[in-house]
């Protein structure tokens, strides 16, 4: 019936979308219009039609009908008051039907517009279906009651099947009414539920927009198929700074390696990488040209759906120019005072050696000269480590050795050295281990664990060293019990010039650099370097190098004979 409605406004908007006044004149416009129709053909091929009093009545009671309809301000009173019109439409149709009479048959048939506007409106349901049925079956028997004929059992059932078609059609209309008023109902809660998450997600876009652009790090997101769904004004400020402008392939902007001048390939540009996958945090990039040039650390991570499925990534960019121009101010600074220790450090060793290997010293003298070398050996070895430290990636020369014999060396030359009586070694080695690695680099690495187990184990215990195959690699541990380590000290510990608080509560000697440069060496090697401790109870350092293949073994057979 809307859809029915809808047409007589041209579909120019939809019925219920319209005033509670055009609806009625709408709803009451096809009886309005079929009644004109039968005025049509009565003037054309019925005139003495309108020679019925009763009929002409009908007429003007129709026409008054649809006046009010126009005129009446329905939306001002009571919201069921326009049902008076489709109850009020079956006297003038009973007029019509009985001034029609026999000339035009067929007439009656007029009720059932005003039954569908009753059975249609969803109001009162029970007493509308009953008061159709009453005006229908009044329509059919009050002629019969008012003139002058005899009332009989014919005259009474001659139309009688009217009302009851009238109400079929009324109960019919109004399963389907409620049915669509059901689903109405269903459609309008999932369009307020719908409109509410719009808005919603709205808010949460609005949200985002605002928070993102008011980061100081560059955001871009991209999805699986690398083109960009997501990039802030930080990260647009960034691509101006190396030459790009909007939305600029990131293969056309000025991204350099780390000496600032050679261009970064494609393949390792950050959002392409990121495009393919992979995760990756605090990865250094030069952009722009100097003296403008700024340094930046991306950092990648997944975007996954909700069956773990990758849908994107997301790439941030914060500037960190001034941390690195610091920590390289830094290392110049390491590095230029290590180099001027280094030379009087050399005088004051090669004097020790020349006093100490001179006869018939003093037992006193003897026995200072012992302590002024200890110290000056360890000021050395701090000195040896800035150095290296400030050098940056070591270099290696890998070759095939045999690791369980350095391990068993270096264990040895541990225990001869070890001042603290407290502590045990526990060499747990299998034989035959051969890595392919540089073995003084190697020897660096593991003397540093090992000096570090004894340090941090001031109130003794065991300290075990264990190289075995794992994995087609060689992997060497060092486990002390000794004061061990938190969880956040863990993060830390392979970062330059870092010392847990025990360390420093306890005044454990040390700067902070051994366990850096082992990861940087082990690393230069293509191994890693790991470790687990859990404080008061002690830790373990475990790091992997590769193992030397079969021809590898054999020239290490070769070397030795």
């Amino acid at each position: 019936m809307d859809r029915v409605l809808s047409y007589l406004t041209l579909d120019t908007r939809q019925f219920h979308e319209l005033t509670l006044r055009s609806r009625v004149t709408l709803s009451q416009l096809p009886l309005s219009l079929t009644v004109l129709l039968i005025v049509a053909f009565g003037l054309a091929f019925h005139q003495e039609l309108f020679a019925s009093p009763s009929f002409l009545i009908g007429l003007w009671l129709q026409a008054v009908l649809l006046a009010l309809c126009v005129l009446v301000p329905w939306d001002r009173l009571p919201h069921a008051s326009f049902l008076v019109i489709p109850l009020l439409d079956f006297v003038p149709i009973g007029f019509m039907r009985y001034g029609a009479s026999t000339i035009i048959t067929g007439v009656g048939l007029l009720t059932v517009f005003p039954v569908i506007w009753l059975a249609a409106s969803g109001l009162y349901p029970r007493a509308l279906l009953a008061a159709s049925f009453l005006a229908s079956l009044a329509v059919v028997w009050v002629p019969v009651f008012v003139t002058d004929v005899a009332v009989t059992s014919q005259s009474l059932t001659q139309s009688f099947l009217l009302p009851f078609i009238m109400l079929a059609i009324g109960v019919t209309i109004r399963v389907m009414t409620a049915s669509m008023m059901a689903q109405q109902a269903v459609v309008e809660e999932k369009d307020r539920a719908l409109r509410g998450l719009l808005e919603e997600s709205a808010r949460r876009e609005r949200l985002l927009d605002t928070v993102v652009n008011s980061v100081d790090i560059g955001v871009t997101a991209v999805d699986e198929a690398g083109r960009t769904v997501l990039a802030n004004r930080k990260l647009e400020h960034f691509r101006a700074l190396a030459g790009g402008a909007g939305d600029a392939d990131e293969a056309t902007l000025r991204i350099f390696q780390q000496d600032g001048e050679t261009d970064l390939p494609a393949v390792r540009r950050p959002t392409r990488r990121a495009a393919e996958g992979q995760v990756f945090s605090d990865y250094l990039l030069w952009w722009g040209e100097r003296p403008g040039q700024r340094v930046l650390s991306a950092s990648s991570r997944l975007m996954t759906n909700q069956a773990g499925d990758r849908e994107g990534s997301v790439v941030t960019f914060n500037d960190v120019t001034e941390l690195v121009t610091a920590l390289n101010a830094r290392d110049e600074f390491v590095a230029t005072v290590s180099h001027e220790l280094r030379t009087p450090l050399t005088a004051i060793r090669g004097y020790l050696e020349l006093l100490l290997g001179t006869p018939d010293l003093d037992p006193e003298v003897a026995s200072g000269l012992e302590v002024v070398s200890r110290n000056s050996e360890r000021l050395h070895k701090l000195v040896v480590d800035l150095l290296s430290a400030a050098e940056g990636s070591p270099e290696i020369q890998p070759v095939p050795t045999d690791f369980s014999d350095l391990v068993g060396r270096r264990v040895a030359t541990a225990e001869e050295g070890n001042t603290n009586p407290l502590v045990a070694f526990e060499d747990l080695t299998d034989p035959g281990l051969v890595a392919l690695c540089d073995a003084s680099r190697i020897t660096q690495v593991v003397d540093n664990l090992l000096s570090n187990a004894i340090k941090y184990s001031p109130a003794g215990g065991r300290v075990t060293v264990r190289a075995r195959e794992v994995g087609g690699q060689v992997e060497c541990t060092v486990s002390d019990e000794g004061s061990g380590m938190t969880a956040e000290e863990q993060r830390g510990v392979f970062s330059k010039f870092f010392r847990t608080a025990g360390a420093r509560n306890a005044a454990i000697p040390g700067v902070g650099l051994g366990l850096a440069l082992s990861k940087a060496i082990v690393e230069r090697h293509g191994g890693t370097i790991t470790c687990r401790s859990v404080l008061g109870e002690g830790s373990t350092f475990a790091f992997r190098l590769p193992l030397a293949h079969a021809e590898h073994g054999q020239e290490l057979q070769e070397q030795r004979l």
